[in-house]
């Protein structure tokens, strides 16, 4: 059976930094998602524990059509407008009515794998996991990395208008609730960071 997962959530912090280690990832303006794949059975569970199968059927399917037997990841759907900035508010249509990808399955964490708990392993092992299994998939992408200097990367965020940025610790195993492993820098004025994880757990 495969085991049910408590999401890993970052400690915002007020700015930017670099340290030797820590990798840097666009902080997506999505809804958190675990995804389950338990042969063709995929559910894609949001943090309240509803399951938006139906509503994304696109990424449901692409996830179904992995070819490894059991599954959990960690990623956000996000809608890109453009430019490849995400865009939360057109989550809840399913088309909106301007240029934009559809729902994509934007995916950061492998916690589980054909049998065995990944949680325990660093991230560093998890990403070449996670980029291996979802290698060629439509709709399924890893989550874009910046810049290896944390800095530089923050530079990024604000050249491409991203939300921010979330720095991770590659040596950092996968373990539920608010961590320090995991820091993330949301651009000023961009949404206070409560009221961001306050919708989040609203989906």
């Amino acid at each position: 059976m495969i085991p049910e997962y408590a999401l890993m959530i970052p400690t915002q912090v007020p700015e930017p930094f670099h340290r030797d280690g820590w990798v840097y990832e666009e902080k997506v303006d999505g809804w958190r998602i675990l995804a389950y794949k338990d042969g063709a059975r995929v559910q894609l569970m949001s943090p309240t524990g509803i399951d938006h199968a139906r509503r994304f059927p696109d990424v449901t399917a692409s996830i179904a059509a992995l070819s490894v037997p059991t599954l959990v990841l960690d990623g956000e759907v996000a809608i890109f407008d453009e430019q490849l900035r995400s865009r939360f508010e057109w989550l809840p249509h399913a088309k909106p009515d301007v240029l934009a990808t559809p729902p994509i399955y934007m995916a950061f964490d492998a916690l589980y794998r054909a049998g065995e708990d990944l949680t325990d392993r660093p991230l560093e092992d998890r990403r070449v996991l996670l980029e291996y299994v979802i290698a060629g998939r439509d709709l399924i992408i890893p989550a874009r990395r910046l810049a290896r200097d944390g800095l530089a990367a923050w530079a990024q965020v604000l050249g491409k208008g991203y939300e921010g940025y979330v720095a991770k610790d590659q040596a950092s195993p996968y373990h539920g609730g608010v961590t320090r492993s995991w820091l993330t820098v949301t651009v000023p004025g961009w949404t206070d960071p409560e009221d961001g994880w306050a919708r989040v757990r609203l989906v």
